[in-house]
């Protein structure tokens, strides 16, 4: 049984994350700014009221954690993110720097905030997107989103290089599709078919591929 966090739990793909972990008996905490009913029902330790982008927040998430834990945290999973778009006629700088606060610094904030709690053999899934590749745009457009993923790409591949001797590994994942709130419910693989493969992936993580940047239907994307 493994100690788990997931950012972003009260819906979506962070809904369904929670709901397979604890399926599969793992002690599943849930971590979000406004829990949901759903969410109240499986999840073993809800903390609500946390806002990733704020370093307080984050600082009272660790010391939450380190008086619940029961054992080292095993697997943290970054998943909290936010899509917004934005085109050359409909420019906006400030949601665009909004994006890169809560989809990449934060990430790496959590991270940073809760390394103490883990130990060697832990991971770390970061929940990004095909969008943040270079190589894999050919339609433009989506500025905030696409840069904050891509550097949410670049922190994890350097806490893979640096966490290496500490024994933790890390890994870019792409959920695909998904059809969520965030999307408008678009997409083309649903938020359990989501879930199931990142955990897929999370389950293959070691030393030895720590840094990738997977597909949830284990592909590897390029940078």
């Amino acid at each position: 049984m493994a100690n788990i966090v997931i950012t972003g739990a009260n819906r979506g793909i962070g809904l369904e994350l929670a709901r397979l972990y604890s399926q599969r008996g793992d002690t599943v905490f849930a971590v979000c700014r406004e829990s949901s009913d759903e969410l109240d029902e499986l999840a073993d330790q809800i903390i609500s009221g946390i806002d990733v982008t704020d370093a307080d927040a984050v600082s009272g998430l660790q010391t939450i954690l380190a008086e619940f834990l029961d054992g080292p945290l095993d697997v943290l999973i970054n998943n909290a993110g936010i899509f917004l778009n934005e085109t050359l006629d409909e420019m906006d700088f400030d949601q665009i720097m909004r994006q890169f606060e809560v989809n990449a610094v934060a990430p790496l904030r959590v991270t940073h905030t809760l390394l103490p709690l883990m130990q060697s053999g832990g991971k770390i899934a970061n929940v990004t997107s095909r969008m943040g590749s270079m190589a894999d745009n050919g339609s433009g457009k989506y500025y905030g989103y696409r840069a904050s993923k891509a550097a949410l790409n670049a922190f994890g591949k350097s806490l893979a290089q640096d966490l290496r001797e500490r024994g933790i590994a890390v890994a870019q994942l792409h959920p695909g599709f998904v059809q969520t709130r965030m999307v408008n419910f678009a997409g083309d693989i649903t938020p359990v078919q989501a879930a199931t493969g990142l955990a897929a992936r999370i389950d293959e993580l070691t030393l030895e591929n720590s840094g990738g940047f997977w597909h949830s239907n284990g592909q590897q994307l390029p940078w």
